[in-house]
Protein backbone atom coordinates (compact mmCIF):
# COMPACT_ATOMS: atom_id res chain seq x y z
CA UNK A 1 0.00 0.00 0.00
CA UNK A 2 3.00 2.72 0.86
CA UNK A 3 4.40 1.54 -2.20
CA UNK A 4 1.17 2.51 -4.17
CA UNK A 5 0.60 5.38 -2.52
CA UNK A 6 4.77 6.77 -3.22
CA UNK A 7 3.53 6.00 -6.94
CA UNK A 8 0.74 7.95 -7.10
CA UNK A 9 2.63 10.83 -5.01
CA UNK A 10 4.86 10.78 -7.65
CA UNK A 11 2.94 10.90 -10.66
CA UNK A 12 1.19 13.73 -9.19
CA UNK A 13 4.66 15.71 -8.90
CA UNK A 14 5.32 14.61 -12.41
CA UNK A 15 2.16 16.16 -13.79
CA UNK A 16 2.69 19.32 -11.96
CA UNK A 17 6.53 20.12 -13.59
CA UNK A 18 5.39 19.01 -17.04
CA UNK A 19 2.56 22.08 -16.28
CA UNK A 20 5.05 24.07 -15.40
CA UNK A 21 7.65 23.23 -18.01
CA UNK A 22 5.49 25.50 -20.79
CA UNK A 23 6.36 28.70 -18.58
CA UNK A 24 9.73 27.78 -18.23
CA UNK A 25 10.11 27.28 -22.42
CA UNK A 26 8.53 30.60 -22.65
CA UNK A 27 10.20 32.28 -20.18
CA UNK A 28 13.98 30.85 -21.81
CA UNK A 29 12.23 31.70 -25.32
CA UNK A 30 11.59 35.46 -24.13
CA UNK A 31 15.34 35.46 -23.27
CA UNK A 32 16.86 34.02 -26.20
CA UNK A 33 14.56 36.96 -28.36
CA UNK A 34 16.08 39.90 -26.11
CA UNK A 35 18.87 41.93 -28.30
CA UNK A 36 20.63 45.33 -27.43
CA UNK A 37 23.81 46.83 -28.51
CA UNK A 38 25.32 49.87 -27.98
CA UNK A 39 27.36 51.51 -31.49
CA UNK A 40 26.76 54.10 -33.52
CA UNK A 41 23.37 55.13 -35.77
CA UNK A 42 23.12 56.37 -39.38
CA UNK A 43 21.27 59.15 -38.85
CA UNK A 44 19.52 59.38 -41.97
CA UNK A 45 20.13 62.20 -45.08
CA UNK A 46 18.57 62.28 -48.37
CA UNK A 47 22.89 62.35 -49.55
CA UNK A 48 23.21 58.56 -47.94
CA UNK A 49 20.88 57.66 -50.46
CA UNK A 50 21.67 59.32 -53.19
CA UNK A 51 25.47 57.97 -53.08
CA UNK A 52 24.48 54.65 -52.19
CA UNK A 53 25.70 54.18 -48.87
CA UNK A 54 22.39 53.30 -47.68
CA UNK A 55 19.43 51.53 -50.15
CA UNK A 56 16.27 52.45 -49.07
CA UNK A 57 14.37 55.73 -47.72
CA UNK A 58 13.01 56.65 -44.58
CA UNK A 59 10.98 60.14 -43.50
CA UNK A 60 12.91 61.73 -41.52
CA UNK A 61 10.15 62.91 -39.36
CA UNK A 62 8.94 59.56 -37.91
CA UNK A 63 10.02 57.42 -35.29
CA UNK A 64 11.38 54.57 -37.41
CA UNK A 65 14.48 52.88 -37.73
CA UNK A 66 16.06 50.34 -40.15
CA UNK A 67 18.09 47.44 -38.59
CA UNK A 68 19.79 44.34 -40.26
CA UNK A 69 18.61 42.06 -37.53
CA UNK A 70 15.56 42.94 -35.66
CA UNK A 71 12.03 41.82 -37.39
CA UNK A 72 9.98 44.25 -39.23
CA UNK A 73 7.54 46.52 -36.90
CA UNK A 74 9.27 45.04 -33.61
CA UNK A 75 9.57 48.00 -30.98
CA UNK A 76 12.94 49.19 -29.71
CA UNK A 77 14.13 51.53 -26.98
CA UNK A 78 17.04 53.90 -27.79
CA UNK A 79 18.46 55.49 -25.19
CA UNK A 80 21.30 58.69 -25.43
CA UNK A 81 23.60 57.27 -22.47
CA UNK A 82 25.25 60.71 -22.39
CA UNK A 83 22.12 62.44 -20.81
CA UNK A 84 19.04 59.35 -20.40
CA UNK A 85 17.00 60.49 -23.04
CA UNK A 86 15.11 57.64 -24.63
CA UNK A 87 12.28 57.00 -27.38
CA UNK A 88 10.74 53.95 -28.45
CA UNK A 89 10.87 53.44 -32.17
CA UNK A 90 9.38 50.74 -34.87
CA UNK A 91 11.80 48.98 -36.87
CA UNK A 92 10.04 49.75 -40.52
CA UNK A 93 12.67 47.35 -42.87
CA UNK A 94 15.44 44.97 -41.88
CA UNK A 95 16.06 44.67 -45.86
CA UNK A 96 17.74 48.00 -46.35
CA UNK A 97 21.61 48.09 -46.96
CA UNK A 98 24.20 49.97 -45.26
CA UNK A 99 27.39 49.94 -43.43
CA UNK A 100 27.68 46.85 -40.57
CA UNK A 101 29.84 49.70 -38.81
CA UNK A 102 26.14 51.32 -38.05
CA UNK A 103 23.95 49.18 -35.25
CA UNK A 104 20.75 51.25 -36.86
CA UNK A 105 19.93 53.62 -38.56
CA UNK A 106 17.64 56.56 -37.62
CA UNK A 107 15.90 59.65 -38.51
CA UNK A 108 16.49 62.92 -37.79
CA UNK A 109 13.56 63.51 -35.32
CA UNK A 110 14.76 60.37 -33.21
CA UNK A 111 18.32 62.12 -33.23
CA UNK A 112 16.44 65.60 -32.19
CA UNK A 113 14.59 63.93 -29.27
CA UNK A 114 17.63 62.42 -27.85
CA UNK A 115 19.96 65.39 -28.19
CA UNK A 116 22.49 63.15 -30.07
CA UNK A 117 25.68 64.60 -30.31
CA UNK A 118 25.51 64.23 -34.04
CA UNK A 119 29.29 64.01 -35.00
CA UNK A 120 29.05 61.15 -32.21
CA UNK A 121 25.57 59.63 -32.17
CA UNK A 122 26.02 57.34 -30.19
CA UNK A 123 23.07 55.30 -28.83
CA UNK A 124 21.73 51.88 -26.91
CA UNK A 125 19.74 50.35 -28.26
CA UNK A 126 17.18 47.13 -26.82
CA UNK A 127 14.59 45.33 -28.09
CA UNK A 128 11.59 45.15 -26.03
CA UNK A 129 9.66 41.96 -26.01
CA UNK A 130 6.37 41.79 -28.20
CA UNK A 131 4.76 40.33 -25.28
CA UNK A 132 5.56 43.53 -22.68
CA UNK A 133 3.27 44.63 -20.66
CA UNK A 134 5.23 47.62 -22.33
CA UNK A 135 4.33 47.40 -25.29
CA UNK A 136 0.72 46.56 -25.05
CA UNK A 137 0.34 49.73 -23.34
CA UNK A 138 2.59 51.86 -25.95
CA UNK A 139 1.33 50.27 -28.91
CA UNK A 140 -2.44 52.42 -28.03
CA UNK A 141 -0.20 55.40 -28.33
CA UNK A 142 2.98 54.89 -30.61
CA UNK A 143 0.14 55.33 -34.16
CA UNK A 144 -0.99 58.72 -32.82
CA UNK A 145 2.59 59.70 -31.98
CA UNK A 146 4.06 58.54 -34.93
CA UNK A 147 1.22 61.11 -36.94
CA UNK A 148 2.16 63.93 -35.06
CA UNK A 149 5.76 63.33 -35.51
CA UNK A 150 5.16 62.79 -39.26
CA UNK A 151 3.28 66.29 -39.34
CA UNK A 152 6.31 68.44 -37.67
CA UNK A 153 8.66 69.92 -39.20
CA UNK A 154 11.97 68.67 -38.94
CA UNK A 155 14.39 72.32 -38.88
CA UNK A 156 15.64 72.08 -35.35
CA UNK A 157 18.54 70.06 -35.64
CA UNK A 158 21.59 70.49 -37.80
CA UNK A 159 23.86 67.54 -38.81
CA UNK A 160 27.55 66.42 -39.65
CA UNK A 161 27.30 62.88 -39.53
CA UNK A 162 29.94 59.95 -40.19
CA UNK A 163 29.22 59.84 -43.07
CA UNK A 164 29.76 63.31 -43.84
CA UNK A 165 26.87 64.33 -44.63
CA UNK A 166 25.54 67.73 -46.68
CA UNK A 167 23.71 69.45 -43.68
CA UNK A 168 25.60 71.70 -41.79
CA UNK A 169 27.94 70.56 -38.91
CA UNK A 170 26.34 71.06 -35.05
CA UNK A 171 29.45 72.68 -32.74
CA UNK A 172 30.70 69.97 -30.29
CA UNK A 173 32.99 70.51 -27.61
CA UNK A 174 36.74 71.08 -28.32
CA UNK A 175 37.86 69.37 -24.64
CA UNK A 176 35.29 66.39 -25.68
CA UNK A 177 38.01 63.30 -25.80
CA UNK A 178 37.06 60.25 -28.32
CA UNK A 179 37.28 56.74 -27.13
CA UNK A 180 36.02 53.14 -27.70
CA UNK A 181 36.28 50.20 -27.47
CA UNK A 182 35.22 47.08 -29.51
CA UNK A 183 33.61 44.52 -27.66
CA UNK A 184 33.60 41.18 -28.89
CA UNK A 185 32.38 38.80 -26.55
CA UNK A 186 32.10 38.40 -22.93
CA UNK A 187 33.39 34.80 -21.44
CA UNK A 188 32.71 32.53 -17.89
CA UNK A 189 35.98 31.31 -18.26
CA UNK A 190 39.14 33.40 -18.63
CA UNK A 191 40.46 30.37 -20.97
CA UNK A 192 37.79 30.88 -23.16
CA UNK A 193 38.43 35.07 -23.33
CA UNK A 194 42.15 33.46 -24.08
CA UNK A 195 41.23 31.40 -27.02
CA UNK A 196 39.29 34.26 -28.02
CA UNK A 197 41.84 36.71 -28.15
CA UNK A 198 44.32 34.01 -29.67
CA UNK A 199 41.90 33.56 -32.72
CA UNK A 200 41.90 37.34 -33.34
CA UNK A 201 45.58 37.42 -33.34
CA UNK A 202 46.22 34.63 -35.60
CA UNK A 203 43.32 35.46 -38.16
CA UNK A 204 43.38 39.05 -38.52
CA UNK A 205 46.36 41.76 -38.08
CA UNK A 206 44.92 43.44 -34.78
CA UNK A 207 48.11 42.00 -32.28
CA UNK A 208 46.98 43.19 -28.99
CA UNK A 209 43.28 42.68 -28.08
CA UNK A 210 42.63 43.00 -24.45
CA UNK A 211 40.97 40.53 -21.88
CA UNK A 212 38.58 42.81 -19.29
CA UNK A 213 38.53 40.80 -16.07
CA UNK A 214 34.65 42.18 -15.44
CA UNK A 215 33.91 39.77 -12.38
CA UNK A 216 34.97 35.92 -11.14
CA UNK A 217 32.66 34.49 -14.08
CA UNK A 218 32.71 37.52 -16.43
CA UNK A 219 35.82 38.05 -18.92
CA UNK A 220 35.75 40.66 -21.72
CA UNK A 221 37.56 40.34 -24.98
CA UNK A 222 38.26 43.97 -26.27
CA UNK A 223 40.08 45.84 -29.15
CA UNK A 224 40.90 49.27 -28.31
CA UNK A 225 40.47 51.85 -27.14
CA UNK A 226 39.98 53.97 -30.11
CA UNK A 227 40.89 57.82 -30.46
CA UNK A 228 39.96 58.18 -33.70
CA UNK A 229 37.21 56.98 -35.83
CA UNK A 230 38.91 55.85 -38.71
CA UNK A 231 40.98 53.32 -36.88
CA UNK A 232 37.81 52.34 -35.16
CA UNK A 233 36.28 51.62 -38.60
CA UNK A 234 39.01 49.92 -39.63
CA UNK A 235 39.54 47.21 -37.14
CA UNK A 236 35.72 47.44 -36.44
CA UNK A 237 35.29 46.21 -40.69
CA UNK A 238 38.53 43.41 -39.80
CA UNK A 239 37.09 41.64 -37.31
CA UNK A 240 33.50 41.56 -38.81
CA UNK A 241 35.10 39.26 -41.43
CA UNK A 242 35.34 36.79 -38.73
CA UNK A 243 31.42 36.59 -38.43
CA UNK A 244 31.18 37.23 -34.82
CA UNK A 245 27.17 38.11 -33.49
CA UNK A 246 26.26 41.48 -31.88
CA UNK A 247 29.71 43.17 -32.03
CA UNK A 248 29.24 46.19 -29.40
CA UNK A 249 31.37 49.33 -29.75
CA UNK A 250 31.58 50.61 -26.03
CA UNK A 251 32.57 54.25 -24.89
CA UNK A 252 35.26 55.28 -22.29
CA UNK A 253 35.71 51.08 -20.90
Amino acid sequence: MNYRVLSILFFILLAGCEQNNPNRNILNQEILTKYKNSGFALVYDAVLKEEKKITKKIDNRSFLIFHKNLKKNSFVKITNPSNKKTVIAEVISNEAKFSDFYNSVITLRIAEELSLDLNEPYIDLVLISQNSTFIAKKAKTFKEEKNVAQKAPVDGIQIDNLSNSSLQKEDISKDKIFKYSIKIADFYYQDSAKNMSDRITNETNIKNPVIKTISNTKYRVLIGPFNDIKKLKDSFNKIKSLNFENIEILKDV
